[in-house]
């Protein structure tokens, strides 16, 4: 904790102890990882009939037509239940086999368009048991190939019907080999797939490494899907006033201790513990956390730390939690430099999300 925070410690008896996410090193089995598969929080309740189509972006509307479809298409038995299968369960069913042409959709757009909601909206509507279908982020989808090892995840999720990822994207080679294998032993195995990425698929890994050593494997994965352009502004700003500026420290501590289940931490300090817990456990970092509160907010040091700060703010802004700061605002997070890099998308989603989680944290704040 800051000098400054351990001095604006609230003196009240009756305010309790805010958590700290520092004090936290969770230890995650993988089987948790298995059942976790499924939309966050943010998205129990979506469905097609609450996306709202922006009138003036068409592809909105023809987006959700094509899914409700897809979705429907993927009734009838299961492409693995009670079928059986090759050599270590890798093999095609033998009771049907697996449609030629893109077993996928693609859902590719710029940012709060909605493309999780719709994926999410997939999910729900795909008539198949919840053990059947799969949810979850392009990372959370490789830490789990991490935890289990490849062939046993090609066994876990080669029954289900449906596997749908969340931000897809490719950072280095190894992925693009990984998951371009994976997802090719998964569609033979009768598993559809559903994507959302900010990237179109034939463009993936472009500007982070040699993509083109890897062309073969990219446009692999682009032949799986068919692709979905959806238009439209980020709708977490529509209509909404600018993010809020950041607090003080004495109004950041303040709230932590008046807020039951706060966490508070320095920064600059949560950056550095987070380089010591897999990224793959940041959900479980945050388990009962009802809001974060972070003092001293500053621009992230280099492109490691960034990409961290990323996934913790995916799983912050999945689980609805708020954030308040001080310190820097949110869109200074990220140098010039790392905002027309590569990885570019990845921290004006994380913008964008902070900010959405900034302006849930103001009714916490009492003047």
């Amino acid at each position: 904790m800051s000098s400054s925070t351990a001095a604006s410690r609230p003196g009240s008896a009756a305010d309790a102890a805010p958590l700290s996410l520092c004090a936290r090193e969770p230890h995650v089995p993988a089987h948790r990882l298995v059942a976790e598969m499924v939309p966050p929080p943010r998205f129990d309740s979506v469905r097609f009939a609450t996306y709202l189509p922006d009138p003036g972006r068409p592809s909105q509307t023809e987006a959700v037509r094509v899914l409700e479809d897809f979705a429907a298409g993927l009734g009838g038995p299961a492409a693995t239940g009670g079928a059986k299968r090759g050599f270590l369960g890798l093999g095609r069913s033998r009771a049907a086999k697996t449609p030629a042409g893109p077993r996928g959709v693609y859902l590719d757009g710029g940012y709060g368009v909605g493309k999780t909601h719709l994926l999410a909206s997939l999910w729900h509507a795909t008539p198949a048991e919840p053990a059947l279908k799969a949810f979850g982020t392009f990372v959370e989808l490789t830490n789990l190939v991490g935890a289990l090892g490849f062939q046993e995840t090609v066994r876990t999720l080669g029954g289900h019907r449906l596997l749908c990822i969340d931000e897809f994207e490719l950072d280095d080679p190894g992925d693009t080999v990984l998951v371009s294998t994976l997802l090719g032993r998964l569609v033979d195995a009768g598993v559809a797939l559903a994507a959302t990425s900010n990237t179109l698929p034939g463009k993936l890994g472009e500007g982070r490494f040699a993509s083109a050593d890897f062309l073969r494997e990219i446009q692999g994965l682009s032949a799986r899907f068919r692709t979905l352009r959806i238009d439209g502004e980020d709708y977490r700003h529509r209509g909404l006033p600018e993010a809020p500026a950041p607090y003080s420290d004495e109004q950041v501590t303040r709230t932590a201790y008046a807020t039951e289940g706060a966490s508070l931490d320095d920064f600059p300090q949560l950056l550095d513990h987070l380089a010591k817990v897999h990224p793959s456990r940041y959900g479980a970092l945050t388990d009962g956390v009802r809001a974060v509160c972070l003092t001293g907010v500053r621009a992230v040091p280099d492109q490691s730390t960034a990409l961290r700060l990323v996934v913790l703010a995916d799983r912050l802004y999945d689980r609805e939690v708020p954030v308040l700061a001080s310190g820097a605002p949110f869109d200074e997070l990220f140098s010039e430099e790392m905002l027309n890099g590569g990885y570019r998308k990845k921290y004006f989603r994380a913008i964008s999300r902070l900010t959405a989680l900034a302006r849930d944290a103001q009714p916490l704040v009492s003047v």
